[in-house]
């Protein structure tokens, strides 16, 4: 298929990759002409501007930071919505509110394209493997439309329901992981502080009740897991200033549906305070420099 890619970030890069090597051809965009020669220089075709990148495609892919960009990137006077053809699919696997989703997809109906949301999870690790989850909103027949695109960057793709069920799903689940990274970060901190190994801690954890991804994938203790960006000085993960907005788009989602979310709310509070303290950048798991009382981020 010839894809328009859009947004060749830490995600999205990978992610493109790995339609390349699947066979696809792709026309790519972002801002940062490093990563558009990158991955001009693995075949794709380089592009000046959204609409340029989504002029004769097939499926156009954006994976963006925020809304704003998204609804940037379609509907700007060089945007998406002004190259694409008709009946063309637009696929969103940024994470976004739900109801940015629908205005999106009220946008795309208007000028004859489909919109459906895709958001991940999987990490960078999973955009590099090809592993990532995809958490599809959109009809029936759209989905098994853009299924096999996704299996070349997925292996799980599910289809959560009607649009904007894609993001619910995501921010659920990201609501879960910004809880118990918190939770996991707060229990070693406590057992290092008590005297324990933190290695021999998260081995019982990890075989124990307590066991979660953010205990035995990404474990937020220096050296417990040795592939998780802790040992790493909490770099090349997923941002604190991504989790911090993942868990604003839960808190305010919860808000409009009048749907309590105390553990979330708290949550959010600690990664605004690690954003603060200028650790934004750093791996969400850097978190646990709160409980270890370590001073400035």
């Amino acid at each position: 298929m010839k894809i328009g890619f859009i947004g060749l970030g830490n995600m999205g890069a990978p992610m493109a990759h790995n339609l390349l090597k699947a066979g696809h051809t792709l026309n790519v965009f972002d801002l940062n002409a490093h990563a558009v020669q990158s991955l001009a220089a693995e075949g794709a075709t380089a592009s000046r501007t959204p609409k340029a990148a989504s002029t004769d495609v097939e499926y156009v892919i954006t994976m963006l930071p925020a809304a704003a960009h998204v609804k940037a990137v379609l509907t700007g006077e060089d945007g998406i919505l002004a190259g694409i053809a008709k009946n063309v699919t637009i696929i969103d696997s940024s994470t976004i509110d739900p109801a940015s989703v629908k205005t999106f997809a009220e946008l795309a109906n208007q000028n004859g394209n489909t919109f459906v949301d895709a958001p991940v999870s999987g990490g960078t690790g999973g955009a590099t493997a090809g592993t990532l989850t995809f958490m599809v909103g959109g009809s029936a027949t759209a989905y098994e439309h853009v299924k096999p695109i996704l299996q070349a960057m997925g292996k799980n793709i599910v289809h959560c329901g009607d649009t904007s069920t894609g993001q619910v799903a995501k921010i659920c689940n990201n609501l879960v992981l910004g809880i118990t990274m918190a939770g996991v970060s707060e229990a070693m901190a406590l057992g290092v502080a008590l005297g324990i190994d933190p290695k021999v801690l998260g081995g019982i954890i990890n075989t124990s009740t307590g066991r979660c991804w953010s205990s035995d994938t990404y474990n937020p203790f220096p050296g417990v897991i040795e592939t998780a960006p802790s040992t790493r000085g909490y770099t090349g993960g997923f941002g604190t200033d991504l989790m911090l907005k993942d868990l604003g788009l839960a808190t305010d989602a919860a808000r409009l549906a009048r749907q309590p979310v105390y553990l979330g709310a708290l949550a959010q509070q600690l990664y605004q305070t690690m954003s603060t303290k200028g650790a934004g950048k750093l791996d969400f798991s850097s978190v646990i420099k709160l409980y270890r009382n370590e001073g400035d981020a």
